[in-house]
Protein backbone atom coordinates (compact mmCIF):
# COMPACT_ATOMS: atom_id res chain seq x y z
CA UNK A 1 0.00 0.00 0.00
CA UNK A 2 2.86 2.36 0.83
CA UNK A 3 4.48 1.60 -2.53
CA UNK A 4 1.19 2.36 -4.30
CA UNK A 5 0.77 5.68 -2.49
CA UNK A 6 4.37 6.59 -3.23
CA UNK A 7 4.01 5.68 -6.92
CA UNK A 8 0.79 7.66 -7.30
CA UNK A 9 2.30 10.76 -5.72
CA UNK A 10 5.69 10.66 -7.45
CA UNK A 11 5.28 8.40 -10.53
CA UNK A 12 8.15 6.19 -9.28
CA UNK A 13 7.62 2.51 -10.14
CA UNK A 14 8.46 -0.35 -7.82
CA UNK A 15 11.60 -1.49 -9.68
CA UNK A 16 12.88 2.11 -9.69
CA UNK A 17 12.26 2.91 -6.03
CA UNK A 18 15.65 1.93 -4.59
CA UNK A 19 17.71 3.70 -7.28
CA UNK A 20 15.48 6.79 -7.15
CA UNK A 21 15.63 7.11 -3.36
CA UNK A 22 19.42 6.61 -3.34
CA UNK A 23 19.80 9.26 -6.06
CA UNK A 24 17.53 11.53 -4.03
CA UNK A 25 19.74 11.03 -0.96
CA UNK A 26 22.91 11.45 -3.02
CA UNK A 27 22.02 14.93 -4.30
CA UNK A 28 20.57 15.87 -0.90
CA UNK A 29 23.95 15.27 0.75
CA UNK A 30 25.84 17.00 -2.07
CA UNK A 31 23.77 20.15 -1.73
CA UNK A 32 23.99 20.00 2.06
CA UNK A 33 27.78 19.97 1.84
CA UNK A 34 27.78 22.95 -0.52
CA UNK A 35 25.19 25.03 1.28
CA UNK A 36 26.85 24.98 4.67
CA UNK A 37 29.47 27.15 2.94
CA UNK A 38 27.44 29.08 0.34
CA UNK A 39 26.04 31.84 2.60
CA UNK A 40 29.56 32.48 3.89
CA UNK A 41 30.79 32.91 0.31
CA UNK A 42 27.91 35.19 -0.69
CA UNK A 43 28.42 37.37 2.38
CA UNK A 44 31.92 38.27 1.18
CA UNK A 45 30.83 39.86 -2.13
CA UNK A 46 29.60 43.25 -0.78
CA UNK A 47 33.12 43.92 0.54
CA UNK A 48 34.33 44.26 -3.08
CA UNK A 49 33.39 46.77 -5.78
CA UNK A 50 31.43 45.77 -8.91
CA UNK A 51 34.66 45.90 -10.94
CA UNK A 52 36.59 43.83 -8.38
CA UNK A 53 33.87 41.20 -8.33
CA UNK A 54 33.74 41.19 -12.14
CA UNK A 55 37.48 40.51 -12.23
CA UNK A 56 37.03 37.71 -9.71
CA UNK A 57 34.36 36.14 -11.90
CA UNK A 58 36.68 36.49 -14.90
CA UNK A 59 39.41 34.56 -13.07
CA UNK A 60 36.79 31.98 -12.16
CA UNK A 61 35.83 31.58 -15.82
CA UNK A 62 39.47 30.98 -16.83
CA UNK A 63 39.94 28.59 -13.93
CA UNK A 64 36.79 26.72 -15.02
CA UNK A 65 38.17 26.15 -18.54
CA UNK A 66 41.34 24.63 -17.07
CA UNK A 67 39.37 22.46 -14.63
CA UNK A 68 36.95 21.14 -17.28
CA UNK A 69 39.85 20.35 -19.62
CA UNK A 70 41.58 18.38 -16.86
CA UNK A 71 38.32 16.58 -16.12
CA UNK A 72 37.94 15.72 -19.83
CA UNK A 73 41.39 14.15 -19.75
CA UNK A 74 40.44 12.13 -16.66
CA UNK A 75 37.19 10.97 -18.29
CA UNK A 76 39.20 9.55 -21.21
CA UNK A 77 41.64 7.71 -18.95
CA UNK A 78 39.80 6.62 -15.80
CA UNK A 79 37.02 4.03 -15.49
CA UNK A 80 33.68 5.39 -14.30
CA UNK A 81 33.83 3.31 -11.12
CA UNK A 82 36.83 5.42 -10.07
CA UNK A 83 36.16 8.67 -11.93
CA UNK A 84 32.96 9.86 -10.25
CA UNK A 85 33.96 8.96 -6.67
CA UNK A 86 37.39 10.43 -7.43
CA UNK A 87 35.89 13.85 -8.21
CA UNK A 88 34.16 14.01 -4.83
CA UNK A 89 37.19 12.63 -2.97
CA UNK A 90 39.32 15.32 -4.61
CA UNK A 91 37.03 18.13 -3.46
CA UNK A 92 36.81 16.65 0.04
CA UNK A 93 40.59 16.62 0.26
CA UNK A 94 40.78 20.19 -1.05
CA UNK A 95 38.48 21.43 1.72
CA UNK A 96 40.64 19.79 4.35
CA UNK A 97 43.79 21.34 2.85
CA UNK A 98 42.07 24.71 2.54
CA UNK A 99 41.06 24.52 6.19
CA UNK A 100 44.66 24.07 7.38
CA UNK A 101 46.03 26.56 4.86
CA UNK A 102 43.53 29.27 5.76
CA UNK A 103 44.34 29.00 9.45
CA UNK A 104 48.01 29.75 8.78
CA UNK A 105 47.67 32.63 6.27
CA UNK A 106 47.71 36.24 7.41
CA UNK A 107 46.21 37.93 4.33
CA UNK A 108 42.45 37.67 4.98
CA UNK A 109 41.48 39.20 1.65
CA UNK A 110 43.52 36.61 -0.25
CA UNK A 111 41.93 33.82 1.79
CA UNK A 112 38.43 35.16 1.16
CA UNK A 113 38.94 35.49 -2.59
CA UNK A 114 40.51 32.04 -2.84
CA UNK A 115 37.59 30.58 -0.92
CA UNK A 116 35.10 32.45 -3.12
CA UNK A 117 36.73 31.11 -6.30
CA UNK A 118 37.06 27.53 -5.09
CA UNK A 119 33.52 27.19 -3.79
CA UNK A 120 32.23 28.76 -7.01
CA UNK A 121 33.95 26.01 -9.00
CA UNK A 122 32.67 23.35 -6.63
CA UNK A 123 29.12 24.73 -6.85
CA UNK A 124 28.89 23.79 -10.54
CA UNK A 125 31.27 20.85 -10.76
CA UNK A 126 29.73 18.63 -8.11
CA UNK A 127 26.18 18.98 -9.43
CA UNK A 128 27.19 18.66 -13.10
CA UNK A 129 28.93 15.34 -12.39
CA UNK A 130 25.90 14.15 -10.43
CA UNK A 131 23.47 14.85 -13.30
CA UNK A 132 25.85 13.21 -15.78
CA UNK A 133 25.55 10.15 -13.57
CA UNK A 134 21.74 10.43 -13.52
CA UNK A 135 21.42 10.69 -17.31
CA UNK A 136 23.70 7.64 -17.57
CA UNK A 137 21.63 5.62 -15.10
CA UNK A 138 18.07 6.45 -16.12
CA UNK A 139 16.50 6.19 -19.57
CA UNK A 140 14.75 8.85 -21.62
CA UNK A 141 11.42 7.25 -20.68
CA UNK A 142 12.23 7.39 -16.97
CA UNK A 143 13.68 10.91 -16.82
CA UNK A 144 10.42 12.95 -17.12
CA UNK A 145 8.88 10.91 -14.29
CA UNK A 146 11.86 10.67 -11.94
CA UNK A 147 14.14 13.69 -12.34
CA UNK A 148 11.78 16.11 -10.61
CA UNK A 149 11.54 13.90 -7.52
CA UNK A 150 15.31 13.38 -7.47
CA UNK A 151 15.88 17.13 -7.83
CA UNK A 152 13.73 17.77 -4.75
CA UNK A 153 16.52 16.13 -2.75
CA UNK A 154 18.75 19.02 -3.77
CA UNK A 155 16.27 21.47 -2.27
CA UNK A 156 16.06 19.54 0.99
CA UNK A 157 19.86 19.41 1.17
CA UNK A 158 20.03 23.12 0.50
CA UNK A 159 17.55 23.84 3.28
CA UNK A 160 19.44 21.65 5.73
CA UNK A 161 22.80 23.20 4.82
CA UNK A 162 21.43 26.75 4.86
CA UNK A 163 19.71 26.16 8.21
CA UNK A 164 22.94 24.89 9.69
CA UNK A 165 24.86 27.89 8.34
CA UNK A 166 22.12 30.22 9.60
CA UNK A 167 22.39 28.72 13.09
CA UNK A 168 26.15 28.30 13.37
CA UNK A 169 27.60 31.13 11.24
CA UNK A 170 28.54 33.21 14.29
CA UNK A 171 29.24 30.27 16.64
CA UNK A 172 31.65 27.75 15.09
CA UNK A 173 33.19 29.94 12.37
CA UNK A 174 33.53 29.50 8.62
CA UNK A 175 36.51 27.16 8.50
CA UNK A 176 34.97 24.42 10.62
CA UNK A 177 32.09 24.16 8.15
CA UNK A 178 34.60 23.11 5.47
CA UNK A 179 35.56 20.03 7.48
CA UNK A 180 31.89 19.06 7.79
CA UNK A 181 31.48 19.36 4.00
CA UNK A 182 34.53 17.13 3.46
CA UNK A 183 33.15 14.41 5.75
CA UNK A 184 29.79 14.39 3.92
CA UNK A 185 31.48 14.06 0.51
CA UNK A 186 33.61 11.12 1.65
CA UNK A 187 30.52 9.34 2.99
CA UNK A 188 28.93 9.47 -0.49
CA UNK A 189 31.70 7.63 -2.34
CA UNK A 190 30.24 4.06 -2.20
CA UNK A 191 26.88 5.18 -3.66
CA UNK A 192 28.09 5.28 -7.27
CA UNK A 193 28.82 1.54 -7.44
CA UNK A 194 25.54 0.73 -5.67
CA UNK A 195 23.51 2.80 -8.17
CA UNK A 196 25.10 1.12 -11.21
CA UNK A 197 24.46 -2.27 -9.63
CA UNK A 198 20.77 -1.38 -9.22
CA UNK A 199 20.59 -0.30 -12.86
CA UNK A 200 22.00 -3.64 -13.99
CA UNK A 201 19.78 -5.77 -11.76
CA UNK A 202 16.48 -3.89 -11.49
CA UNK A 203 16.28 -1.49 -14.44
CA UNK A 204 17.21 -3.23 -17.72
CA UNK A 205 18.32 -1.07 -20.62
CA UNK A 206 15.64 0.53 -22.79
CA UNK A 207 15.53 2.84 -25.82
CA UNK A 208 17.55 5.97 -25.26
CA UNK A 209 19.49 4.58 -22.29
CA UNK A 210 23.21 4.38 -21.70
CA UNK A 211 25.03 1.07 -21.39
CA UNK A 212 25.32 1.42 -17.63
CA UNK A 213 28.79 -0.19 -17.63
CA UNK A 214 30.64 1.15 -14.60
CA UNK A 215 33.82 -0.66 -15.63
CA UNK A 216 34.05 1.28 -18.92
CA UNK A 217 36.00 4.42 -19.72
CA UNK A 218 34.56 7.14 -21.91
CA UNK A 219 36.87 6.90 -24.90
CA UNK A 220 37.83 9.75 -27.18
CA UNK A 221 39.76 13.01 -27.25
CA UNK A 222 40.01 14.67 -23.81
CA UNK A 223 38.87 17.92 -25.46
CA UNK A 224 36.02 16.20 -27.33
CA UNK A 225 33.51 17.96 -25.07
CA UNK A 226 34.49 21.37 -26.45
CA UNK A 227 34.39 20.05 -30.02
CA UNK A 228 30.98 18.39 -29.59
CA UNK A 229 29.56 21.54 -28.04
CA UNK A 230 30.47 23.84 -30.95
CA UNK A 231 29.43 21.31 -33.61
CA UNK A 232 26.05 20.24 -32.27
CA UNK A 233 23.10 22.67 -32.66
CA UNK A 234 21.30 20.79 -29.88
CA UNK A 235 24.18 21.20 -27.41
CA UNK A 236 24.69 24.80 -28.51
CA UNK A 237 21.03 25.42 -27.77
CA UNK A 238 21.44 24.03 -24.25
CA UNK A 239 24.47 26.29 -23.84
CA UNK A 240 22.50 29.38 -24.88
CA UNK A 241 19.70 28.36 -22.52
CA UNK A 242 22.11 28.17 -19.58
CA UNK A 243 23.91 31.35 -20.65
CA UNK A 244 20.65 33.36 -20.53
CA UNK A 245 19.75 31.86 -17.15
CA UNK A 246 23.07 32.72 -15.59
CA UNK A 247 23.06 36.22 -17.11
CA UNK A 248 19.69 36.90 -15.49
CA UNK A 249 20.92 35.49 -12.20
CA UNK A 250 24.03 37.67 -12.31
CA UNK A 251 21.99 40.82 -12.89
CA UNK A 252 19.76 40.14 -9.88
CA UNK A 253 22.74 39.05 -7.73
CA UNK A 254 24.54 42.34 -8.37
CA UNK A 255 21.40 44.33 -7.60
CA UNK A 256 21.01 42.55 -4.27
CA UNK A 257 24.71 43.06 -3.54
CA UNK A 258 24.42 46.80 -4.10
CA UNK A 259 21.17 47.13 -2.14
CA UNK A 260 22.70 45.38 0.91
CA UNK A 261 26.01 47.25 1.02
CA UNK A 262 25.07 48.98 4.29
CA UNK A 263 24.33 45.71 6.12
CA UNK A 264 27.03 44.07 8.25
CA UNK A 265 28.57 40.75 7.26
CA UNK A 266 26.68 38.61 9.79
CA UNK A 267 23.34 40.15 8.75
CA UNK A 268 24.09 39.45 5.08
CA UNK A 269 24.99 35.84 5.88
CA UNK A 270 21.70 35.38 7.71
CA UNK A 271 19.78 37.13 4.92
CA UNK A 272 21.22 34.84 2.24
CA UNK A 273 20.64 31.77 4.40
CA UNK A 274 17.02 32.86 4.95
CA UNK A 275 16.49 33.43 1.22
CA UNK A 276 17.86 29.96 0.47
CA UNK A 277 15.46 28.47 2.99
CA UNK A 278 12.46 30.14 1.33
CA UNK A 279 13.54 29.17 -2.20
CA UNK A 280 14.08 25.56 -1.35
CA UNK A 281 11.00 25.15 0.81
CA UNK A 282 8.98 26.06 -2.28
CA UNK A 283 11.15 23.91 -4.53
CA UNK A 284 10.73 20.76 -2.45
CA UNK A 285 6.95 20.62 -2.79
CA UNK A 286 6.93 21.52 -6.50
CA UNK A 287 9.79 19.22 -7.53
CA UNK A 288 8.68 16.26 -5.42
CA UNK A 289 5.01 16.20 -6.33
CA UNK A 290 4.41 18.42 -9.38
CA UNK A 291 7.38 18.51 -11.78
CA UNK A 292 6.99 14.92 -12.98
CA UNK A 293 3.32 15.48 -13.73
CA UNK A 294 4.04 18.82 -15.45
CA UNK A 295 6.74 17.35 -17.71
CA UNK A 296 4.68 14.25 -18.54
CA UNK A 297 1.48 16.15 -19.36
CA UNK A 298 2.69 19.44 -20.83
CA UNK A 299 5.79 18.17 -22.59
CA UNK A 300 9.38 19.35 -22.29
CA UNK A 301 8.94 22.50 -24.43
CA UNK A 302 6.26 24.08 -22.22
CA UNK A 303 8.04 22.91 -19.08
CA UNK A 304 11.29 24.63 -20.12
CA UNK A 305 9.46 27.87 -21.04
CA UNK A 306 7.34 28.07 -17.88
CA UNK A 307 9.85 29.59 -15.46
CA UNK A 308 11.35 32.06 -18.00
CA UNK A 309 7.87 33.47 -18.60
CA UNK A 310 7.27 33.88 -14.86
CA UNK A 311 10.67 35.51 -14.38
CA UNK A 312 9.99 37.95 -17.24
CA UNK A 313 6.75 38.99 -15.54
CA UNK A 314 8.64 39.42 -12.25
CA UNK A 315 11.20 41.72 -13.84
CA UNK A 316 8.41 43.89 -15.23
CA UNK A 317 7.12 44.31 -11.67
CA UNK A 318 10.63 45.38 -10.58
CA UNK A 319 10.56 48.06 -13.32
CA UNK A 320 7.53 49.61 -11.59
CA UNK A 321 8.60 48.89 -7.98
CA UNK A 322 12.43 48.83 -7.80
CA UNK A 323 12.64 47.94 -4.09
CA UNK A 324 14.83 45.38 -2.32
CA UNK A 325 11.83 43.23 -1.36
CA UNK A 326 10.66 43.08 -4.99
CA UNK A 327 14.18 42.26 -6.25
CA UNK A 328 14.44 39.49 -3.67
CA UNK A 329 11.07 38.19 -4.88
CA UNK A 330 12.41 37.99 -8.44
CA UNK A 331 15.43 36.08 -7.14
CA UNK A 332 13.15 33.59 -5.38
CA UNK A 333 11.12 33.00 -8.57
CA UNK A 334 14.26 32.63 -10.69
CA UNK A 335 16.13 30.27 -8.38
CA UNK A 336 13.17 28.37 -6.99
CA UNK A 337 11.72 27.80 -10.45
CA UNK A 338 15.10 26.65 -11.74
CA UNK A 339 15.62 24.14 -8.92
CA UNK A 340 12.10 22.73 -9.06
CA UNK A 341 11.20 22.78 -12.77
CA UNK A 342 13.79 24.12 -15.20
CA UNK A 343 16.82 22.15 -14.00
CA UNK A 344 15.11 18.72 -14.02
CA UNK A 345 13.61 19.45 -17.46
CA UNK A 346 16.99 20.59 -18.77
CA UNK A 347 18.71 17.45 -17.50
CA UNK A 348 16.17 15.33 -19.40
CA UNK A 349 17.69 16.67 -22.63
CA UNK A 350 20.94 14.78 -21.96
CA UNK A 351 19.20 11.40 -22.10
CA UNK A 352 19.16 11.89 -25.91
CA UNK A 353 22.94 12.28 -26.31
CA UNK A 354 25.69 9.64 -26.17
CA UNK A 355 27.78 8.83 -23.13
CA UNK A 356 30.81 10.82 -24.30
CA UNK A 357 28.71 13.98 -24.58
CA UNK A 358 27.16 13.32 -21.16
CA UNK A 359 30.53 13.20 -19.43
CA UNK A 360 32.57 15.58 -21.62
CA UNK A 361 30.29 18.11 -23.34
CA UNK A 362 27.96 18.49 -20.37
CA UNK A 363 30.65 19.91 -18.01
CA UNK A 364 31.65 22.35 -20.77
CA UNK A 365 28.07 23.64 -20.83
CA UNK A 366 27.37 23.43 -17.10
CA UNK A 367 30.65 25.01 -15.98
CA UNK A 368 32.48 26.88 -18.76
CA UNK A 369 29.38 28.34 -20.42
CA UNK A 370 27.82 29.05 -17.03
CA UNK A 371 30.89 30.89 -15.79
CA UNK A 372 31.25 32.63 -19.15
CA UNK A 373 27.72 33.94 -18.71
CA UNK A 374 28.61 35.08 -15.19
CA UNK A 375 31.69 36.90 -16.45
CA UNK A 376 30.05 38.68 -19.38
CA UNK A 377 27.00 39.59 -17.31
CA UNK A 378 29.20 40.92 -14.50
CA UNK A 379 31.12 43.21 -16.83
CA UNK A 380 27.93 44.25 -18.61
CA UNK A 381 26.31 45.12 -15.28
CA UNK A 382 29.36 47.08 -14.15
CA UNK A 383 29.42 48.97 -17.48
CA UNK A 384 25.70 49.79 -17.33
CA UNK A 385 25.67 50.91 -13.70
CA UNK A 386 29.08 52.50 -13.18
CA UNK A 387 29.64 53.61 -16.79
CA UNK A 388 26.18 54.55 -18.04
CA UNK A 389 24.47 55.22 -14.73
CA UNK A 390 21.60 52.75 -15.20
CA UNK A 391 19.37 52.21 -12.18
CA UNK A 392 17.44 49.20 -10.91
CA UNK A 393 14.42 49.81 -13.14
CA UNK A 394 16.49 50.02 -16.33
CA UNK A 395 18.39 46.85 -15.45
CA UNK A 396 15.11 45.05 -14.72
CA UNK A 397 13.80 46.03 -18.16
CA UNK A 398 16.89 44.52 -19.76
CA UNK A 399 16.34 41.41 -17.64
CA UNK A 400 12.76 41.08 -18.90
CA UNK A 401 14.01 41.02 -22.50
CA UNK A 402 16.57 38.32 -21.62
CA UNK A 403 13.84 36.28 -19.93
CA UNK A 404 11.72 36.30 -23.09
CA UNK A 405 14.71 35.12 -25.14
CA UNK A 406 15.30 32.43 -22.52
CA UNK A 407 11.73 31.19 -22.97
CA UNK A 408 12.09 31.07 -26.77
CA UNK A 409 15.26 28.96 -26.55
CA UNK A 410 13.51 26.64 -24.09
CA UNK A 411 10.65 26.07 -26.53
CA UNK A 412 13.14 25.29 -29.31
CA UNK A 413 15.01 22.75 -27.17
CA UNK A 414 11.81 21.11 -25.95
CA UNK A 415 10.42 20.72 -29.46
CA UNK A 416 13.74 19.31 -30.65
CA UNK A 417 13.67 16.84 -27.76
CA UNK A 418 10.10 15.76 -28.54
CA UNK A 419 10.85 15.28 -32.27
CA UNK A 420 14.01 13.28 -31.59
CA UNK A 421 12.25 11.14 -28.99
CA UNK A 422 9.37 10.43 -31.37
CA UNK A 423 11.79 9.47 -34.15
CA UNK A 424 13.72 7.18 -31.79
CA UNK A 425 10.52 5.47 -30.67
CA UNK A 426 9.38 5.03 -34.28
Amino acid sequence: MLQKLFSNATQVRSNETAATLLSFGFVLCLMFAYNVMKPVRDAMAPDWSDAALAWLWTYNFIFSIVAVSAYGYAVSRVRLKYLIPGVYAFFATSFVLFYFGARSLQDTDLVNKSFYLWTSLFSLFHISVFWSLMSDLFTRQQAPRLFGFIASGASIGTIAGSALAFSLATIVGNLNLMLLAAVVLVALLPLVAILYRLKATRMPAAAGSASGDIEATVSGNPLAGFEAFVRSPFLLGIGVFIFLYTALGSFVYFEIKNLTVDMDNDARTQMWAGINLIINAISIVVAMFATGHIASRLGVAKTLAMVPMLVGAGFMIVVVNPLLAVVLGSWVVLKGGNYAITRPAREMLYTLVNREDRFKAKPVIDIVVYRGGDTLAAWAFAAMTAGLGFGIAAMAAAGAVLAMLWAIVGIYLGRRYDRTAAATDA
